[in-house]
């Protein structure tokens, strides 16, 4: 592609002795820069790529991109570009070279601490039930119109909800080959913070809700609020949940329509009214807008499961898509893999087992309380550990909740990464003062396979924290971890003793 027209893109001046020149690649990291590239200089959280610039053009790289006032270092005579924000001209010179995506399909963008990924496949229900190619990208995976995309995150660790510019546009660009309409996408605050979407405009975003994560990171709550803003300052349309605290900052970033949805304030423009708890069956609830009264019924359990479909409903009927749509779907809806996933177990199973994702404080509490609502007569036991190198202020938070809620506590680990799993295990434990309910099992697999063999009659299992997940990261990287096949073997170990 002409550079002229990647700069132009990315509000780059071009030099006129550049002007026509090809541009190969956009490489922004330097062991992969090949003949003719443009280098792009990212200042990352633990490293500097403007230290690389002799090493990209050695490889071949033709040109860089650097940030104003960053120092670098570059051979006599390369040429050097200069950006405002590398980070989002990365995002724009991505979408340019791979043919304005972009601009060939709506986009719905869903941001808050839980809540995401739920929302976003209700809503792909609904427009796919309503014919429409749709596109996802978020933390269960990424799909163009049904079929899986590779995510080829440099990083194998990382596990980004919102893949880098490098492999978000090429996934775009595809979705519009594809024929893809609408894109659904989890919109993380890191992504919105770092200018991964700068070249998206919204057709319309939805605000879930704001808890407390990803604060080694921010910092603070307020500028994690910030950051999640951000999204509906670029949206036409903005669905703001007004149970959160957080609601109001949402109102006062968003620059289109905006939209309230609540369970409770009445001056909401949606209420969810006569909400009946249908147990294992899932919620039903009368949705009251303007000009509408919507009787909807949600197939998966729990009383989240009122705000995620009722703002999947409202952001598909203020697109103008149909209420028999809306309906059907929600009525019908899977559960996402990974989100209040029940195992089937069998016919001599008398305990169940549900997998979910929960790994935040808020996440844990509301996934405890569902699995009283959903088995009032039995135990609960849950095995959960928390995240390495993620924010560690959560970590007694989550064990507080833990022991409160649940009749029995086995804490184990969940993708240490660099840290020592025996040292986030004590700071969940300093915040616990139940040691009778409470068990120390490091070894994740050994913790489940504990769970399931001296599991009792009417007993519901929960395995929080790694949902659709089928790894494990600790410091020995990244290795396969099946929570379901675990469960599977060890149900088979349990009949075989139970037969002898």
């Amino acid at each position: 592609m002409k550079l002229e027209l990647l700069c132009e893109a990315a509000n780059i001046r071009c030099p006129k002795t550049a002007v026509g020149c090809e541009v190969s690649a956009i490489c922004t990291d330097s062991r992969t820069v090949t003949e003719n590239s443009l280098f792009v200089c990212i200042k990352g959280l633990h490293s500097d790529s403007h230290a690389l610039v002799s090493q990209a053009a050695e490889q071949g790289a033709r040109w860089a991109v650097v940030e104003k006032g960053c120092a670098f270092c570059a051979p006599q005579g390369f040429p050097v570009l200069y950006a405002e924000n590398t980070r989002r001209a990365c995002a724009l010179l991505y979408n340019a070279f791979y043919g304005m995506p972009t601009s060939k399909m709506k986009f719905i963008g869903v941001t808050g601490t839980n809540g995401k990924t739920s929302v976003t496949h209700l809503l792909r229900a609904i427009l796919e039930t309503s014919l429409c190619k749709c596109g996802i990208i978020g933390t269960v995976g990424c799909q163009s119109d049904g079929k899986p995309l590779q995510n080829r995150m440099a990083n194998q660790l990382a596990n980004m909800t919102t893949p880098d510019p490098p492999e978000l546009y090429p996934m775009l660009a595809q979705m519009a080959r594809d024929g893809v309409e609408y894109v659904l996408m989890e919109a993380t605050s890191h992504a919105l913070a770092l200018g991964k979407l700068e070249p998206i405009t919204f057709e319309a975003a939805i605000f879930t809700n704001l808890t407390p994560d990803h604060l080694d990171f921010h910092g603070t709550m307020e500028e994690y609020a910030k950051a999640k803003a951000e999204l509906f300052r670029k949206s036409k349309l903005s669905i703001i949940n007004l149970d959160s605290p957080f609601a109001d900052e949402m109102i006062h970033a968003s620059q289109g329509r905006v939209i309230t949805c609540s369970q409770s304030y009445k001056n909401a423009d949606y209420l969810a009214e006569g909400i009946t708890d249908l147990g294992q069956n899932g919620v039903s609830y009368r949705l009251v807008g303007p000009h509408s009264r919507l009787m909807l019924q949600c197939a998966i359990p729990g009383a989240f499961s009122v705000t995620n479909s009722m703002q999947a409903a409202i952001c598909a009927k203020e697109l103008g898509f149909g209420a028999a749509a809306i309906k059907d779907s929600l009525a019908s809806a899977d559960g996402v893999k990974g989100r209040m996933e029940r195992l089937k177990l069998g016919p001599t199973a008398d305990f169940s087992v549900i997998i979910d994702y929960a790994h935040t404080p808020d996440a844990l509490e509301k996934l405890l309380k569902t699995a009283k609502e959903i088995n009032p007569g039995g135990r609960t036991v849950l095995v959960f550990g928390c995240g390495g190198d993620r924010d560690a202020s959560k970590r007694p938070v989550m064990g507080a909740i833990a022991e409160k809620y649940a009749n029995r506590v086995i804490v184990t680990s969940d993708n240490s990464r660099s840290e020592d799993p025996a040292k986030i295990i004590r700071e969940i434990l300093s915040g616990m003062s139940r040691g009778d309910c409470v068990e120390v099992i490091p070894d994740r697999k050994t913790a489940i396979e504990t769970a399931v063999l001296s599991a009792k009659a009417g007993d519901l299992i929960l395995l929080a924290g790694k949902g659709h997940e089928e790894y494990e990261i600790s410091g020995e990287g990244r290795k396969p971890f099946h929570e379901r096949e675990i469960v599977a073997g060890a149900l088979a170990r349990r009949e075989r003793e139970n037969r002898v």
